[in-house]
């Protein structure tokens, strides 16, 4: 059902605009974030990164993996001409993978939670998290965005979102009919079984491969984080190794022929209800 990791194949992985693939190789990276430090944590995800030797199509790095969940946004805040948007440029090509993750950025004097989806050509996508995290904030600092972004990449449709929006399903409904719904989180310890439920709950209703990359290690405030960073298929099985919420990489294949012979088998996407937002 899902490819094997190919170990340390130092096969060539070069990345064409058009290429269409059945599978698709995806690096979960469970980070335990310095808080507040933006050299130190892009110069740990560099080495972990380029220590990859097998073929890889995207890395995806936790939320704000730069600074950790921080309200500190002044001193911190980015531009779209920052280091970590050109870190990540150069990386993605030198890579030849895509890679994604959120950061603060400031734009037209407002603060975003926002994610970048650098595409090893160049090209880039960005999502700004719409639902913000009242418990600490957030709403307080920064601005929350207003539209969903659905990726093409590789023949696959995939739908970026950020922690706090995976408890909202409305918004993550697939009438896109995308085929992998990715959150990138910095989720505590003590709701993290609310994370697994959601995240396997949000892959079954939507019939898609449902991907969360959590953090570990604690914060500036003290919050604790265990990772439980995982894949869960279609009908909502867990297809990623256990990193027993420790500091660690794994990479998973994610087969297109399985989703697609579960959704022609299972037709719940045909039967959705209509709604906007």
């Amino acid at each position: 059902m899902f490819c094997k990791n190919r170990g340390n194949s130092k096969k060539s992985h070069r990345y064409t605009k058009q290429i269409m693939k059945d599978s698709l190789h995806i690096a979960l990276i469970q980070a335990p974030l310095v808080w507040e430090n933006a050299d130190s944590n892009r110069n740990y995800f560099s080495k972990k990164i380029l220590a990859i030797s097998e073929a890889v199509d995207v890395f995806i790095l936790p939320e704000m993996f730069t600074t950790g969940f921080t309200m500190n946004a002044n001193p911190l805040a980015e531009t779209m001409q920052g280091k970590t948007l050109s870190w990540m440029l150069n990386l993605a090509k030198e890579k030849q993978s895509a890679i994604t993750g959120s950061i603060i950025i400031k734009e037209n004097g407002n603060y975003y939670n926002r994610l970048l989806f650098v595409f090893p050509s160049g090209e880039l996508k960005t999502y700004n998290k719409k639902h913000l995290f009242t418990l600490a904030a957030e709403n307080q600092v920064y601005t929350a965005g207003n539209a969903k972004l659905i990726i093409d990449f590789h023949g696959w449709k995939l739908c970026p979102l950020i922690c706090y929006d995976l408890r909202f399903p409305v918004w993550a409904r697939n009438k896109e009919i995308y085929d992998v719904l990715i959150f990138v989180a910095n989720w505590p310890k003590m709701r993290i079984t609310a994370w697994d439920t959601l995240l396997k709950a949000r892959a079954i209703e939507n019939m898609v491969y449902c991907v969360g990359v959590n953090r570990v290690g604690t914060d500036g405030n003290g919050y604790e984080y265990v990772g439980h960073t995982a894949i869960y298929d279609a009908l909502g099985k867990n297809v990623s190794p256990d990193l027993k919420e420790k500091e660690g990489i794994t990479i998973v294949c994610l087969e297109k022929l399985h989703l697609q012979e579960t959704r022609n088998t299972l037709k719940f996407l045909e039967d959705i209800d209509e709604f906007q937002i």
